[in-house]
């Protein structure tokens, strides 16, 4: 095997506790991590000569998370030089989670590749080095995020729905949006909706609803549209809607298809609006 396609899944945020700030510079978290079916494509591709990065964006450099996460394996692994081509539509400063996917799909595509003799959680590990949402992308699906984002629990959501990804032309600095949370945080102020979820593992939609994202508090008086969006969802019939990450997504969940593509027509064209499916 010479070249391999990957595709790089988003992520939405179902809730998004922020609390204490660590000694690192990070902040311990907890949230519900859903992976969704709008994707990155990546090519990689053995190379004897050199290693090369291509991507059809402009406002990707060279010191990105996939240049990273291909120099990480070939330190840890005797590997050859590759080739990288990234098409992107995952759109930046989202809340998506791209660039931390695309650094976690680099690294399985390059497993796959050389059929590298590791496990994931041992991919989790090296993963958890580049950024703070890269582990969870490894195995992705449905999993609970604790410390920095890299203690992960599987959970299922046991109904069937869509999400409704509406974007904003707004692109929110995620180091900005953590400066403006107080560092005074304590894990005593824990929302108790998320306690023990670790445990139950099943939950349902309609639980969904009590999960808050602590981001909501600082980006929606800074950009009033967002809030705008989030009240729009839920009178157009979504059963939860929420900011993902920091921003600047903004998301409904619906169980109902007339409700759903209602919704689309609202906000298509005048933001990008994608239909996605968690999975």
């Amino acid at each position: 095997m010479n070249k391999i396609i990957v595709n790089s899944n988003a992520k939405v945020n179902i809730g998004l506790k922020v609390l204490k700030k660590r000694n690192d510079g990070y902040h311990n978290i907890r949230t519900i991590f859903q992976e969704i079916d709008l994707i990155d494509i990546i090519s990689i591709e053995k190379n004897k000569n050199r290693f090369k990065f291509t991507t059809d964006v402009t406002w990707l450099g060279n010191n990105n998370l996939c240049v990273t996460a291909y120099k990480l394996m070939k330190r840890k692994f005797d590997i050859s030089k590759v080739s990288i081509d990234l098409k992107k539509n995952i759109p930046r400063g989202s809340g998506l989670g791209g660039g931390s996917s695309n650094a976690a799909s680099i690294m399985k595509g390059i497993r796959k590749l050389y059929s590298l003799n590791i496990t994931d959680n041992e991919l989790e590990l090296l993963a958890s080095t580049i950024g703070a949402d890269v582990p969870f992308f490894i195995k992705g699906s449905v999993q609970l995020g604790e410390g920095i984002g890299d203690r992960l629990t599987p959970i299922i959501i046991n109904d069937k729905f869509k999400y409704l990804i509406v974007i904003p032309d707004i692109v929110i600095d995620t180091p900005w949006a953590y400066s403006q949370i107080k560092n005074d945080l304590d894990s005593s102020s824990s929302s108790v909706n998320f306690a023990g979820l670790s445990k139950e593992k099943i939950i349902s939609v309609d639980r969904l609803k009590f999960f808050e994202n602590d981001f909501e508090s600082i980006v929606v008086p800074t950009y009033p549209e967002i809030g705008e969006i989030k009240k729009m969802l839920i009178d157009l019939g979504a059963e939860y809607a929420s900011l993902s990450g920091s921003g600047s997504t903004v998301y409904g969940i619906f169980n109902d298809d007339v409700y759903l593509n209602n919704a689309l027509s609202y906000f298509s064209p005048k933001h990008k609006t994608f239909i996605a499916n968690p999975l």
